[in-house]
């Protein structure tokens, strides 16, 4: 029974099911999720209005509308992917190791586990992993400043890039919108793509963590080509010719 699942929650599949099927319709929502017709009417409309989907008559459709959904809806995709991901991701850390974390709802699952685990430091441009880590006292935090970004959380552009240049970390964490064989990690936004280079460009070594919607997909801009990622850790539903493509490009690769 799905009726007493949280309204943002629910806002998370309904976005997760209209973008891969490119529409739905209300009865299909409200079955799918055991709701009203109403309840559904008034989510698509939310949605609509937030420039998530497109709102059409008896239901909703993807149309021309934000690429990008903002994390608070993203974070509740793959929920159970995002969390096995994390785990096998902060196995990778060396005790007592500098990590580089970008912004995301799997880099904040990892976040929270090396900060149980501690000591460790982290260097970070998310101000919502920041905010988690504080008082966390065998955390030694370290936050990039530049310019925010209301999507991901993260702060990005010229500033977070010349501070990432003084530090240097012992592995970086980077969240990507697509990893591919052909076109390397990609993201929605230009200069969160050139920030998130500069993690990969100041670390001895670069893991993606990408659940497997993100696996063989491409997005508007380059982050990097895989010559630059070491390790992509994803989820067991990731199309295996893809990572297979992925693997003879030279990175390792870890599934759940």
């Amino acid at each position: 029974m799905l009726s007493g699942m949280l309204r943002t929650e629910r806002h998370a599949r309904i976005l997760e099911h209209v973008t891969a099927k490119g529409s739905a319709g209300v009865e299909e929502l409200s079955r799918m999720l055991d709701v009203s017709g109403a309840t559904i009417r008034r989510d698509l409309q939310q949605l609509h209005a937030l420039r998530l989907l497109r709102r059409t008559h008896g239901g909703a459709s993807v149309g021309t509308f934000g690429l990008e959904a903002p994390l608070q809806y993203r974070s509740e995709r793959r929920r159970p992917e995002k969390v096995a991901i994390a785990r096998a991701a902060a196995a990778l850390v060396p005790q007592d190791a500098v990590v580089g974390l970008t912004g995301g709802s799997t880099a904040m699952a990892i976040a929270r586990l090396l900060a149980e685990r501690g000591p460790v430091t982290i260097v970070t441009n998310a101000v919502d992993i920041a905010a988690e880590l504080i008082l966390h006292r065998d955390v030694t935090l370290v936050v990039i400043g530049g310019t925010a970004r209301r999507e991901s959380y993260e702060l990005v552009g010229p500033l977070a890039e010349k501070t990432l240049a003084e530090y240097h970390t012992d592995i970086a964490f980077l969240g990507v919108d697509g990893i591919g064989a052909a076109h390397g990690c990609t993201t929605h936004d230009q200069l969160e793509a050139a920030t998130d280079r500069a993690f990969t460009e100041n670390s001895s070594h670069t893991v993606v963590v990408a659940d497997s919607s993100k696996i063989g997909k491409v997005t508007l801009a380059r982050i990097c080509p895989l010559s630059k990622v070491g390790h992509l850790v994803t989820d067991s539903g990731a199309p295996q010719e893809e990572l297979t493509r992925i693997t003879a490009a030279g990175v390792s690769v870890t599934t759940v």
